[in-house]
């Protein structure tokens, strides 16, 4: 069978945690991001030594309220992700491009097929694809989709999908079955399906099916919790297998490297110094990549720049955790 693609290699570097970096970078809320800027941030962040830049799936401009904001909720006007992700890695050559996650339930899994096999081949297999269930009440009412059904369309719709991103000839079997057509034809490698959130299934549906979980930031010790039921669960169901846990967080890196860590909603405010010591500390408890979502107001190149010289080099060549 062959092996994942070169994204999958990029991200989950034996022995290193790497990191990832939430797009679009640097916008000001409620705006839409500029595109010649996006792709100077995107070419920073692959010399500064990132190894992924991320985007999210969101249909509907639902006003939502950040954990930071205090104002009435803004909607944020957020591009196609599939489109958005394209032109990243038109700007870049080696960094990877992850999408977490696209909503299932809200896409069919042809379309995402399509999508997912062209961003794979124009990007030369730096590709990976997050999924997830949708929580938003109002985007499912606007699709026609029952939210109440999403777990159960979720599982449903996943065997396809795997097919068609497959260059196994037994697996693609299922897609000919169901369809009868391919959408393209099969990639040169396997391009990572990643569950983002629970997708609200059990964590043994996910250690079988996906080729890794990631999930979002919690206090240390209820974080080292999780990674324990999601070993617990890949023993289960794949006794010595491993796969990759990926963790989501905020970040507000301050100028002063020894300022200390405080904790945000969903992640931390600190300087360099401790932010290297939390990411080490949560290398050694299991967690393969770290995808940061930038906030805090300071221009995005310069933290790009301070996290490559200050916190990336000290991630290489750490002692594997608990999911080696």
């Amino acid at each position: 069978v062959p092996g994942h693609n070169a994204a999958y290699d990029t991200l989950f570097a034996p022995g290193r945690l790497t990191l990832g970096l939430m797009t679009p970078l640097g916008s000001e809320a409620g705006a839409q991001p500029d595109p010649g800027q996006a792709t100077a941030l995107a070419r920073l962040a692959e010399v500064q030594g990132f190894a992924a830049l991320w985007a999210r799936d969101v249909p509907l401009m639902v006003p939502q309220r950040s954990p930071a904001d205090t104002t009435a909720p803004q909607a944020s006007a957020v591009d196609d992700p599939f489109v958005w992700l394209t032109l990243l890695a038109g700007a870049t050559s080696r960094i990877a491009i992850g999408l977490a996650a696209a909503v299932l339930p809200l896409r069919h899994p042809l379309h995402i097929a399509k999508a997912a096999l062209s961003l794979e081949r124009v990007s030369n297999g730096r590709f990976v694809l997050g999924l997830g269930s949708g929580d938003r009440p109002e985007e499912f009412a606007a699709f026609g989709a029952v939210l109440e059904q999403r777990a159960q369309v979720f599982r449903e719709r996943w065997p396809l999908l795997r097919a068609a991103l497959s260059p196994d000839a037994q697996e693609r079997a299922l897609m000919l079955q169901q369809v009868g057509y391919p959408v393209l034809p099969a990639p040169a490698a396997r391009i990572p399906m990643l569950v983002v959130g629970s997708a609200r299934q059990s964590l043994q549906w996910i250690a079988e099916h996906a080729d890794g979980w990631a999930t979002y930031h919690r206090e240390e010790a209820t974080q080292e919790g999780r990674i324990g039921l999601w070993q617990h669960a890949l023993r289960q169901k794949l006794g010595s297998a491993r796969k990759p846990f990926v963790q989501s967080a905020q970040l507000q890196l301050l100028e002063d490297p020894a300022a200390p860590a405080t904790p945000l909603e969903l992640g931390l405010r600190g300087g360099s110094a401790a932010v290297r010591d939390y990411l080490q500390r949560m290398h050694v408890l299991g967690v393969d990549h770290v995808m940061f979502n930038l906030s805090g107001g300071r221009p995005a190149a310069e933290v790009i720049e301070q996290i490559g010289a200050e916190i990336i080099p000290a991630l290489s060549a750490q002692p594997s955790g608990g999911s080696g």
